[in-house]
Order: C-alpha cells, then structure tokens, then sequence
C-alpha cells in the first residue's frame, strides 16, 4: 500500500502553510496506513535531501497541486519537479510528520508537520528557512 501526493503542501518560502483539509471524515488512523504515509514521507524526504528529484517527483500524482507559503501555485508533476530544481542553493527537508490521519471512508490521508530549509553545499547546518506543512495524499491503487 503506498499513498501519493495529491495536494501536497510543502512550504517554499518563509512563511508557513496549510491546505485543505482532507475530504470525507477522517478516522483514527489504522497503523498500517498511517505507517506507510510516514514510510512515503520519510523515503521521499531522503530522495529530497539526495536531490534525487526523479525520486522525488514518483511521490505525486500527475495532477498534484502545490500552494507555497507566499501564495504560489505550482499544477502539475513537472512544474513542482522544476521547483525543486531551480531552487540549488537550498535543500528542504521535513520532519516526520505530527499527525498523519487516514479517512475510513475515502482512499485518503491527512499530514502535518514541519520542514526547514538548508543551504546545499558548504556544510551550511543553519536553518535559513522553517515552516509548517500540511499534506493530502491519495492511496494508490495497484494496477492490475
């Protein structure tokens, strides 16, 4: 079971960010699939911290949708792709997640947590950049 960035929300600027909430009524999650939101998560984050961003970008659906902090809208897998590229001089990286909730009734997750961003190169450890991030995935299903 893998779950995919649907409307993730992944700050790219100062200030901090949270999307919309999760469609349908979310339940406790069951630990399986709230396990493998944060195995995504944490697997996606080192292809990130790689700047792997192939790696990076299988985590989304075609159609995913990001809002950074100051109000940009990036549509689609290749334009976030491109975000990550362009921006060399820092390297972002979130925390795992404070709460991931999966719907009972809908193939989806909610997660929130934090993330910062690093200069890339020169041992930069400082945090020039930190936020909030708040996250909707949609459970992929298996082709078959």
């Amino acid at each position: 079971m893998s779950f995919r960035s649907a409307l993730p929300a992944v700050v790219i600027a100062i200030a901090g960010l949270v999307l919309a909430a999760c469609g349908g009524s979310a339940s406790a999650s069951p630990p399986d699939e709230a396990a493998a939101v944060r195995a995504a998560r944490a697997a996606q984050n080192a292809a990130i911290i790689a700047r792997d961003f192939d790696r990076v970008a299988s985590y989304w659906t075609d159609s995913v949708t990001l809002t950074a902090g100051l109000g940009t809208e990036l549509r689609g897998r290749l334009a976030y792709r491109r975000a990550f590229e362009q921006d060399s001089a820092i390297t972002y990286g979130r925390t795992p997640p404070r709460v991931v909730e999966v719907s009972a009734n809908w193939p989806l997750a909610w997660e929130q947590g934090t993330w910062t961003g690093r200069g890339s190169g020169g041992g930069d450890a400082v945090p020039k950049l930190s936020g909030s991030y708040a996250a909707q995935c949609i459970k992929a299903v298996a082709a078959g």
